[in-house]
C-alpha cells in the first residue's frame, strides 16, 4: 500500500532527513554545495519574514511547522509569544534544544503536532517550506485550517509552478540531495491567490527567494 504524503514527511523528517535537515538548518560547514545553497534560500526567507513582521512583542504567534526554530526562536526573543509545532519529534527537540541554548527567557512553546490539529488563536500564523510536501488539495486545507487561527496576518511560502522549475524537477535537478524521499510539489501562485481571496485574505506583499535548488514564494496575507 501506497505511504500517504503526511507519513511519508513524518518518517522522512525524524531519521535521515532529520540529520540533513539540522546541518542545513545550522551553521556547520560540512555541507554541500546543493545543501549550501538551500542554506542560503532558507536563511534569506527567514530573514525576509522577520523584515516583514517589524515589531512583534506582545503578539501571539503560531510557527506552523517550526522545523528546528529558525522563526521561533528570533520572534520569542524580539518578544512574541510563540506556539511552534511540527510534525517531527526530532525537528522538535532540536528546536528546544537550541532555544535552552540560547540561555535566554521567552514565551515560546513547543509541541510536536500536525498543522490540522493546532487550535488557538493568534495574531499572525506563519508556515515555511511545508507545502512543498503536499499536493494541491491537502495544501488548501491546509492553509484552510490556518486560516482559521489566524485573527490578523498569515505568511506561508510555496514552490512556485513554472515551466522552468517543472523541468528542473522531471531531470531530478529539483531540491536534489535530499534522498528523493519526500515529493515536491509546485503550486500554481494563481491558483493560491483565489483560494486565499475566497478566505478573506488580501495580499500585501510578496518576495520571490530564488537560489540555486531554493525556489520559494513567500506571501504576505492581512485580512481583508
Amino acid at each position: 500500500m501506497t505511504q500517504d504524503d503526511k507519513t511519508i514527511v513524518r518518517e522522512y523528517f525524524n531519521t535521515t532527513g532529520f540529520e540533513r535537515w539540522q546541518r542545513i538548518y545550522g551553521e556547520d560547514d560540512g555541507v554541500n554545495r546543493v545543501q549550501r545553497a538551500i542554506r542560503r534560500g532558507h536563511q534569506r526567507t527567514v530573514k525576509a519574514i522577520l523584515e516583514r513582521l517589524g515589531a512583534v512583542e506582545g503578539t501571539k504567534v503560531c510557527d506552523a511547522g517550526c522545523g528546528v526554530g529558525s522563526l521561533s526562536i528570533p520572534l520569542a526573543q524580539r518578544g512574541a509569544c510563540v506556539l511552534a509545532s511540527d510534525i517531527s519529534e526530532q525537528m522538535v527537540t532540536e528546536a528546544r534544544r537550541r532555544w535552552q541554548a540560547t540561555g535566554l527567557e521567552g514565551d515560546l512553546e513547543f509541541a510536536v503536532q500536525e498543522l490540522e490539529a493546532l487550535r488557538g488563536r493568534f495574531d499572525t500564523v506563519i508556515c515555511v517550506d511545508v507545502l512543498i510536501h503536499y499536493p494541491l488539495p491537502q495544501a488548501i486545507a491546509m492553509l484552510e485550517h490556518l486560516s482559521r487561527l489566524a485573527q490578523n496576518r498569515l505568511l506561508f511560502t510555496f514552490a512556485p509552478k513554472t515551466v522552468l522549475l517543472s523541468l528542473l524537477k522531471q531531470v531530478g535537478g529539483f531540491f536534489p540531495g535530499a534522498s528523493k524521499a519526500t515529493r515536491a510539489y509546485q503550486h500554481s501562485e494563481e491558483e493560491l491567490r483565489r483560494v486565499l481571496e475566497q478566505m478573506g485574505w488580501r495580499i500585501s506583499g510578496r518576495v520571490a527567494i530564488d537560489e540555486q535548488f531554493y525556489f520559494a514564494r513567500l506571501l504576505d496575507c492581512t485580512r481583508g
